[in-house]
């Protein structure tokens, strides 16, 4: 700094003008940070970047130090990591509104563009990354969720009613594959279901017809779905001859079938669970009624072996007597069986009931009480027998011994034969005479043969006064006295 001071002046000039180059491009560098965060904070903060409030930078010359630009290109650094967050975000949310858009079956561009235009890239300007607009697309995204849940709800209601209506009504498999994929989302939940056009109205609109569709056809083929399932739960009671349903009741649900004043899908869970009821039942009858039809084929037998020992020509040489006899035999041996089988049926039938606490009925009746009233008939029926033995008996013995008196010689033949014993042997013929010898040598012994059978009478006279039942081998020795009696005095009397 020596010199006149156009000298000085000089020297510093050179200086003076470089300090304002830097100076000129430091100020630059801060327009350029500045202009950056305003425009980046006008992004964010959702105002145009063409307003000219942002192209207006002012800065401090004050303080154009480096550090001071430091913290601008920090600040700088902040806010684009803060856009480039937020274009994410947005992206993502666009993102996801193509894809629900695409299950749902809507426009994507339509609802981009409603929320803000810069958002569609058919515009050509920059997104708008504001707050507000983030929140709009949250609350879009938000309402397509709903809205996919919504029809997908939907759609398990209907596809739980076409499932029912289908097992109802017999629907062939060519109608149910129509709507298979609403059948398939049943038991799949919302965030599952990514699928293109799975959840469009169209889909829903299809469904809901068609289970309109099946509601009127199900109305007519109620009444025969219901007679069929009757009819079916009837045939398990009649095999198991367990009680079937009143028939009023069945015209009841049938006239509320008419009226449509019953729920038919409650109605034929009901009738369901009674078929599945009944089903339980007879499978734990199942071997008393094994028995039981035992039973009422060896009561058969007896009945017609009954018929049969009352027949008088049983053993008469004719056409299917020995099969007769063959079945007779049998029929005995089944028929001895019965006492057994009948307590064991008493004893599985109490069992029954005291593990079921129910009376075990057969077409209506308590079997216990059947098999009671069998007991005692069958104890009728042999009291019987025994009586009508007691009265064959004491008829054979007195016809037997009214056979003996009737075959007793009357007097005047006694008289007759006296007088041919003590002077018809002069007149007589030799032949007679060795006769009458023969009935003179055998007088003596016919006379005591005579006195012992009128004594064997008054014996067997008492002795049926006390017995009940005579032996059976009593009518072998009146039947030999009667015949040597006959023999001893009509002999000679013969031509």
């Amino acid at each position: 700094m020596s010199g006149t001071i156009k000298q000085q002046l000089d020297s510093i000039t050179p200086a003076l003008g470089d300090m304002r180059l830097r100076k000129e491009e430091r100020v630059n560098q801060f327009q350029a940070v500045q202009g950056q965060i305003q425009k980046i904070s006008a992004e964010i903060a959702g105002r145009s970047e063409y307003d000219d409030s942002i192209t207006n930078v002012i800065v401090n010359e004050n303080d154009l130090s480096l550090k001071k630009l430091e913290e601008y290109q920090n600040e700088l650094q902040r806010l684009h990591n803060e856009k480039n967050n937020r274009l994410q975000q947005v992206e993502k949310y666009i993102a996801a509104v193509h894809n629900l858009s695409a299950t749902l079956g809507m426009e994507s561009s339509m609802i981009i563009t409603k929320v803000h235009p810069s958002l569609n890239e058919l515009c050509g300007i920059s997104k708008n990354i504001s707050d507000s607009i983030l929140a709009k697309l949250n609350n879009t995204v938000e309402s397509l969720h709903e809205e996919k849940q919504k029809r997908l709800e939907k759609l398990h209601q209907l596809g739980k009613a076409l499932k029912n209506l289908w097992s109802l009504i017999d629907t062939s498999y060519g109608d149910r594959y129509l709507f298979s994929h609403v059948i398939g989302l049943i038991s799949v939940s919302s965030e599952e279901v990514s699928d293109p056009g799975s959840l469009t109205l169209d889909i829903i609109q299809q469904a809901e017809a068609e289970v309109k569709r099946l509601d009127q056809l199900k109305a007519s083929k109620m009444k025969e779905l219901f007679l069929k399932k009757q009819n079916e739960l009837e045939d398990i009671c009649n095999k198991s001859h367990m009680e079937i349903p009143a028939r009023s009741e069945t015209e009841n649900i049938l006239n509320l079938i008419n009226t449509g004043e019953i729920d038919h899908v409650e109605l034929l869970m009901s009738i369901d669970e009674q078929i599945s009821r009944a089903k339980e039942e007879a499978s734990s009858r199942k071997s008393i009624m094994e028995k039981v039809e035992k039973w009422i084929l060896a009561r058969d037998e007896e009945h017609w072996l009954e018929e049969y020992s009352m027949d008088e020509n049983r053993y008469s040489v004719s056409r299917g007597a020995h099969r007769n006899l063959r079945r007779a035999e049998k029929a005995r041996v089944i028929v001895n069986k019965i006492p057994a089988l009948v307590d064991s049926l008493v004893t599985k039938t109490k069992s029954w009931e005291e593990e079921r606490r129910n009376v075990f009925l057969y077409d209506g009746v308590p079997l216990l009480a059947m098999l009671e009233e069998y007991n005692l008939s069958r104890q009728e029926r042999e009291e019987v027998k025994q009586r009508q033995r007691m009265k064959k008996v004491q008829s054979q013995v007195v016809v037997e011994q009214e056979n003996f008196i009737t075959s007793r010689p009357t007097t005047s033949n006694r008289r007759l034969s006296n007088k041919s014993l003590n002077g018809g042997f002069g007149n007589a013929t030799p032949l007679n005479r060795r006769l009458s010898l023969g009935i003179h040598q055998l007088g003596s012994n016919s006379k005591s043969s005579v006195s012992r059978d009128t004594s064997f009478i008054k014996e067997g006279k008492k002795e049926q006064g006390k017995r009940i039942y005579p032996r059976p081998n009593l009518n072998s020795p009146l039947r030999d006295e009667t015949a040597s009696v006959v023999s001893t005095f009509s002999g000679p009397l013969s031509p």
